[in-house]
């Protein structure tokens, strides 16, 4: 398994096609750091959507970080929210389970 890399001129659907890819998860990509309210725009950029003194950046991220750590990462650069949901979108996964585990659900 590759590691999986993020950064800022990367659009939310090409984001979360590869994370599916990488981790066989669903990842679901919300306008703001809480997870509530809207889902961002699949065709919006990750600098675009995000929070205001944030850095962004370059983030590389490998199939045994627990997904709560993942979520928190994600938060912490880019001030945008994230959830992984296992392969089929029903639920979401237990933060501490590892990103490979939480497509396997």
């Amino acid at each position: 398994m590759a590691d999986f890399k993020l950064d800022g001129r990367m659009k939310v659907k090409s984001l979360k096609d590869n994370f599916k890819k990488c981790f066989g998860a669903t990842l679901r990509v919300y306008k703001s750091a809480t997870c509530r309210g809207a889902f961002a725009d699949d065709n919006a950029t990750l600098a675009s959507i995000r929070a205001e003194g944030k850095a962004g950046g370059e983030l590389v991220v490998g199939g045994n970080l627990k997904v709560g750590n993942f979520e928190k990462k994600i938060a912490e650069l880019y001030g945008i929210g994230v959830q992984v949901a296992n392969a089929a979108d029903t639920e979401l996964a237990d933060n501490d389970i590892t990103l490979v585990a939480a497509g396997r659900e």
